[in-house]
């Protein structure tokens, strides 16, 4: 075999190879036809849960943690109307403070913070997608520490955890 022809076999393998991995992206989003996106505003009705408590802010802020998620993520235009491709909506249902270890006190070493947020999407290109879901996470921080401290820190945590997860359900086409 020439060296000619051997580099010629060699780059069409490599072309077959880079091609097949178009199809492929680091974050796993499968848009399909997808165009644009819009992200209803996330009411707070977390007082509705029994033992929850109410957290002024954390709706727009959770509104706006998914449409970063899915920005950053995505080539989707994000729209404000009601002609967008794919459709996220729901509300936050749980803001919820507990114990989770206790001392030898029978005090709490340990409280957790954990937010649950109730989704439905809808995919208006590909309609056996759509959901109706719930996602929640947690943040675990010293009984000692009052909430305002690590409120920050804490929201995002568990907002880049549900953000991931809806764009995992939503999305990921794994």
């Amino acid at each position: 075999m020439k060296l000619k022809d051997l580099k010629l076999i060699l780059f069409a393998i490599g072309a077959v190879l880079f091609n097949a991995c178009g199809v492929y992206n680091f974050t796993g989003g499968n848009v399909g036809e997808a165009q644009t996106f819009q992200v209803n505003y996330f009411q707070n009705y977390a007082t509705q849960s029994p033992g929850s408590i109410f957290e002024p802010g954390m709706d727009r802020d959770f509104t706006l943690a998914l449409q970063d998620r899915i920005l950053n993520q995505t080539s989707l235009d994000l729209v404000n109307s009601g002609t967008a491709d794919l459709l996220y909506e729901g509300e936050i249902t749980e803001y919820r403070i507990s114990p989770m270890s206790a001392t030898a006190q029978q005090t709490a070493a340990e409280n957790r913070l954990s937010i649950r947020v109730k989704v439905r999407f809808y995919n208006r290109t590909k309609e056996d997608s759509d959901f109706d879901q719930s996602f929640s996470f947690f943040y675990d921080y010293p009984a000692n520490t009052q909430l305002a401290a690590i409120k920050s820190e804490a929201h995002e945590v568990i907002f880049e955890r549900i953000t991931q997860d809806i764009f995992n359900a939503s999305l990921a086409d794994w």
